[in-house]
């Protein structure tokens, strides 16, 4: 679940007019096509925790034009992969985001320029604290690119924090790290410490810099306001499981 998140091939023609939410008997809710059910790639029905994330995947649907943009589709990718992949791979996708945290974006600090040390030390500072402080996460802080090692306990406390979430928070997890480059900021999103906005801002303090001294191109453009789409759609995914 990284960055690109596409899915190749031609994009396929819209066949329904409609996309409704219905309460399942049993519990859950499922995303109605024309009154029949979404199901997903592995041909299961696709039943959501709660009626907030059914409507977020039906909206996904119901906005659809005439060809059905699968790779923009995000919310029903990660309800897909929630549902079909992660049960059966539970610790390799938490291992996944230690691995993130073993790396993790917001422990690099730049050595110069001293705006940029001193804006990173201003913007990530906070984050590292109340991951310490809240979630016992204590992480070693690097100058410059070389790889710092970060301690074993930490690592092991991020990949058990993990498995403690569901399958559908544990699948949004995975996406924040991937997208943000960051365990740290995708739990802080996850627990609401961080708005997906305000996580993607910290994630691309480097780039922001950069482009207020050189500017920005369309292309790059482009990329920032995708990328920042998914960050919102991540946000309303976490915020939708706790309702």
């Amino acid at each position: 679940m990284a960055r690109g998140f596409h899915e190749p091939g031609d994009k396929p023609r819209r066949f329904y007019a409609g996309a409704s939410v219905a309460d399942e008997p049993n519990g859950g809710h499922v995303v109605l096509l024309d009154g029949r059910p979404l199901r997903g790639p592995k041909g299961g029905r696709v039943v959501l925790p709660t009626r907030a994330l059914a409507d977020q995947v039906a909206e996904e649907w119901a906005g659809q034009g005439e060809t059905i943009e699968l790779a923009k589709m995000h919310a029903t990718r990660l309800a897909n992969t929630a549902i079909e992949s992660v049960p059966l791979a539970r610790e390799a996708t938490a291992q996944a985001i230690a691995d993130y945290a073993a790396s993790d974006l917001v422990c690099y600090f730049a050595v110069a320029p001293a705006g940029l040390v001193e804006r990173q030390e201003r913007l990530w500072g906070p984050s590292l604290e109340r991951a310490e402080a809240e979630a016992g996460l204590a992480f070693v802080r690097a100058a410059g690119i070389v790889h710092r090692p970060q301690p074993a306990e930490t690592l092991e406390k991020v990949k058990a924090l993990a498995l403690e979430l569901d399958n559908f928070g544990l699948t949004g997890l995975a996406f924040g790290a991937a997208l943000f480059g960051s365990a740290v900021l995708a739990i802080a999103l996850q627990r609401g410490w961080l708005s997906g906005e305000q996580a993607f801002a910290l994630s691309r303090v480097d780039e922001a810099w950069q482009e207020e001294k050189w500017g920005v191109d369309a292309e790059a453009a482009e990329r920032t306001e995708r990328l920042a789409g998914e960050a919102a759609m991540l946000d309303r995914w976490f915020r939708g499981l706790s309702k």
